[in-house]
């Protein structure tokens, strides 16, 4: 039986980000991954629950779990198969991404290879679009995922991140909007919700993701700050000013740390601008990991700009 508080499920990759010419720094990234490390650097106990290959870069990526205190029980190794990996490149400010995962051990697993175990005593289970995209078997096994935990009384947090290289956009649009009607927690960028919604507005994107049944939408906007709802209630939530640096896994960051004050019984606002400074903080470094906050760091900057406005009144 596992002891975790926010199970995460979904693909792993060994990351290389490019710092300058011809250096570049390795570490791990994987969408879902990235969540486990961000809640873990806030106190929460973690678990991954994937496959990696047998190779290298899988040790590396155990490795780096085992110093940020994720825990990899439940994932297995599949002889033969590869870790994906993926690399970083910067232009003009932007960062540009080049992925090597066709028919990674996380892209094989299936719905067979879940633990049930780990769903036990979890308060949350998250799941990603990357997830459903990268194959059919992987797609099936979020769905039991969510099955899984909807039998086991626990809440399902999802964030679709949308990469329209890995499916057709029709295909996404429906797989992605019939999960959202599945889950307890919504985790949207801006980008990709006016993609999938083709509605340009925030306060009606919430709207129509609060339509589908989703009680609680985190819709994040990057230094435009957060629109947050519970149960309709929609609120406002405004980002720290920084100076950006790599905004790789800003995302993902924001998510696990607002899972994990969820987790901590924080209200859904209060866990917004907590996730919010979080996010501020990690884009001031390279990588989708490293830079990710630890709670004291988070805590100081939400001390240091005590005195703005993070909460404007209700919409």
């Amino acid at each position: 039986m596992s002891n975790a508080e926010l199970v995460c499920v979904g693909e792993p990759l060994f990351e290389l980000s490019n710092v300058g010419p011809g250096k570049w720094n390795a570490g791990v990234g994987g969408d879902v991954s990235n969540v486990a490390v961000a809640a873990a650097r806030q106190g929460t106990r973690s678990t991954m629950l994937t496959q990696l290959g047998d190779d290298d870069f899988a040790a590396e990526i155990r490795n780096s779990w085992a110093a940020e205190g994720v825990n990899d029980a439940y994932v297995r190794t599949l002889v033969g198969a590869e870790t994906g990996m993926y690399f970083i490149t910067h232009d003009a400010g932007e960062h540009k991404f080049e992925y090597r995962r066709s028919g990674s051990a996380a892209s094989q697993v299936r719905p067979e290879d879940l633990s049930e175990g780990v769903f036990d005593n979890a308060a949350i289970v998250h799941l990603s679009g990357i997830s459903q995209a990268i194959s059919a078997s992987a797609r099936a096994t979020t769905d039991k995922a969510i099955a899984i935990a909807k039998k086991k009384g626990v809440k399902v947090s999802y964030d679709p991140n949308l990469r329209l290289k890995l499916w057709p956009l029709e295909e996404a649009r429906k797989v992605i909007l019939d999960t959202v009607r599945k889950v307890d927690i919504f985790l949207p960028g801006l980008d990709d919700a006016r993609i999938l919604t083709g509605i340009e507005e925030p306060v009606d994107i919430v709207r129509f993701f609060a339509d589908l049944g989703a009680p609680i939408i985190a819709l994040t906007m990057g230094d435009r700050g957060v629109l947050a709802a519970n149960d309709g209630d929609m609120r406002f939530i405004s980002s720290p000013k920084v100076d950006a640096v790599d905004a790789t896994g800003a995302g993902d960051c924001f998510d696990g740390a607002f899972l994990s004050q969820l987790i901590n019984e924080y209200s859904v606002f209060d866990a917004a601008a907590y996730a919010a400074t979080a996010a501020a903080i990690s884009i001031q470094g390279h990588g989708a990991a490293k830079s990710i906050p630890n709670r004291e760091a988070v805590l100081a900057l939400q001390e240091q700009c005590r005195g703005e406005i993070w909460t404007a009144p209700e919409i």
